[in-house]
């Protein structure tokens, strides 16, 4: 059938709200903090946020906002309407007993839960995080536990690197029929800049998680993301998939979305793996976009798969295309909107609303903004929108 390229296209209804605000904090990165449905079908969204001063747009980049912010931690929001309304907020949730691995020294951590688990629970919860940073040569991959659907959360466990130079949890799982859970990370060499998605799976009852395979090639052939970079910071240079985060179709078919970038404010994309035997071997689908990441899916009703994801190139804002046959193609895009004050937004978490209608909640900031500083005031916004 021949290739036919239609132009972008709004939604016809699409409902924005602010879900968290405050113009002297920083939120940002709600894709790898944290988003779960409970099985009283409760919504639950974690993202990061720190004091910053909004007078210097130099200072509101992610390398600096260390040296130049302060008193970081996770904001939790929750919504019993599917995403309508929000509540909260809650501050450090993971905090308490356990915590988060923080101040603990590494050799004294568990690497298997006490009891085993049931990952076909809904109510059981997995984040899966890091520890020593996030994506650099010092990282490893974390895991801990929610029994009462988010109430209240367990002690961290550290997932053994098995001869891996290190890897970063970025709270991606799926649950595979038979039970076993599936961890999405990925590895970082010690040059900080080659990533590698993979996968470890659950054993011993769900207590403990092992390797099981790479996503990826480990090079890439075709040199897509290599160049001479003149900024120093590792987050500013190519890498080419990273990122992963997967997904079961009903056919038993499972999709993982992967970011690559040659410019973090700009020029990124997504691609799409697959695997026919349970995340044993993985094969490559598609490139989704051409800008446009991190990117995740919506499985709808009707067989139809949704992929949302950031645009950081002018006009910014949040976009999504549709796939009709299961991720190998997809249609033209759909402008969720376009008014981002500048480059810095995105990393979404979607979920299905209800017949053709797709909720998805990211970081933001509004050419609108009366306070700018290399864009508005970052902040988490939700978009409710249908996809026919």
């Amino acid at each position: 059938m021949p290739i036919v390229f239609a132009p972008p296209r709004r939604p016809k209804q699409v409902d924005h709200a602010v879900v968290y605000r405050r113009d002297d904090e920083f939120c940002s990165w709600p894709f790898t903090s944290g988003f779960w449905e409970n099985g009283a079908g409760t919504l639950i969204a974690n993202f990061a946020t720190r004091n910053v001063v909004y007078d210097d747009g130099s200072k509101i980049r992610h390398d600096v906002l260390g040296a130049n912010s302060s008193n970081p931690r996770t904001v939790t929001m929750r919504s019993n309407d599917r995403g309508l309304t929000w509540v909260g907020p809650q501050y450090d949730m993971m905090a308490g007993p356990g915590g988060e691995g923080r101040g603990m020294k590494r050799e004294e951590m568990p690497t298997k839960f006490a009891e085993p688990v049931n990952y076909l629970d809904k109510n059981v919860l997995v984040s899966s995080g890091s520890l020593g940073g996030f994506a650099t040569s010092g990282t490893q991959g974390t895991a801990r536990l929610s029994r009462d659907g988010g109430k209240t959360w367990g002690p961290t466990i550290l997932v053994p690197l098995e001869g891996i130079p290190s890897m970063t949890g970025i709270q991606s799982t799926l649950v595979r029929p038979d039970g076993r859970l599936l961890v999405f990370m990925f590895a970082v060499d010690k040059d900080n800049t080659h990533r590698h998605p993979l996968v470890y799976g659950s054993t011993n009852q769900g207590r403990e998680f092992h390797f099981m395979s790479y996503v990826t090639p480990y090079e890439d052939p075709f040199g897509n993301t290599d160049g001479n970079y003149e900024d120093p910071s590792v987050a500013f240079v190519g890498h080419r998939w990273f990122y992963p985060r997967g997904y079961l179709l009903p056919n038993g078919r499972i999709l993982c979305i992967t970011r690559c970038q040659r410019d973090p404010t700009g020029v990124m994309w997504s691609e799409v793996f697959h695997s026919d035997d349970g995340g044993e071997t993985w094969g490559f689908l598609s490139r989704v976009n051409d800008y446009g990441a991190p990117g995740n899916l919506v499985i709808m009703p009707d067989g139809r798969i949704v992929s949302i994801y950031g645009y950081r190139l002018m006009p910014s804002g949040i976009r999504a295309t549709v796939s009709e046959d299961g991720g190998k193609t997809w249609g033209p895009e759909i402008i969720v909107r376009d008014d981002g004050g500048s480059w810095d937004l995105g990393y979404p978490n979607s979920w299905l609303v209800g017949g053709n209608t797709v909720g998805t909640l990211y970081y933001f900031n509004s050419k609108d903004d009366p306070i700018q500083a290399n864009g508005g005031v970052r902040h988490v916004q939700r978009s409710i929108f249908t996809i026919d």
